[in-house]
């Protein structure tokens, strides 16, 4: 740690259910705001599918989703991570399993799963829109509004 910053990693993991939602939007705030020289990616327990409302919450902050589909930890080209930052009770799970003997690093921030809320278009929105600012905040005050 440098004053009361943490160390920025030299690669970051975000894992949720099934790379869907929390963890590509994870990564494509993380890219934002980390130093370009940080390795950031995201990655599933299980394979999902695109979700739209993704892409446009997104949007809506100037960023895009970097995997033009979802993918699960194994299909990943590297899996050597300073830091894994877990977003879900079973992604924390599989990361504290796959890293029992190893030094790296693991975070749990629990994200709620939006597709859980019910109700009109905008609100269904507005669940996403919670998430992805829940997330950036949590990225921001893990290592400091670096942009």
């Amino acid at each position: 740690m440098v004053g009361d910053k943490p160390r920025i990693p030299g690669a970051v993991l975000f894992i949720c259910g099934m790379n869907s939602i929390r963890s590509p939007m994870a990564e494509a705030i993380a890219r934002k705001i980390l130093p370009s020289k940080v390795y950031v990616a995201s990655a599933g327990v299980e394979k999902g599918e695109l979700d739209p409302f993704v892409d446009a919450v997104l949007d809506e902050i100037g960023l895009k989703r970097l995997s033009a589909t979802p993918r699960t930890f194994k299909e990943l080209e590297d899996d050597y991570f300073d830091l894994i930052i877990t977003l879900s009770p079973k992604a924390h799970h599989m990361a504290l399993e796959l890293t029992r003997t190893t030094s790296v690093h693991v975070e749990y921030w629990p994200t709620p799963d939006p597709t859980l809320v019910r109700g009109r278009r905008d609100q269904i929105l507005g669940a996403y829109r919670d998430v992805r600012d829940h997330l950036k905040q949590h990225i921001e005050d893990r290592f400091g509004p670096l942009t």
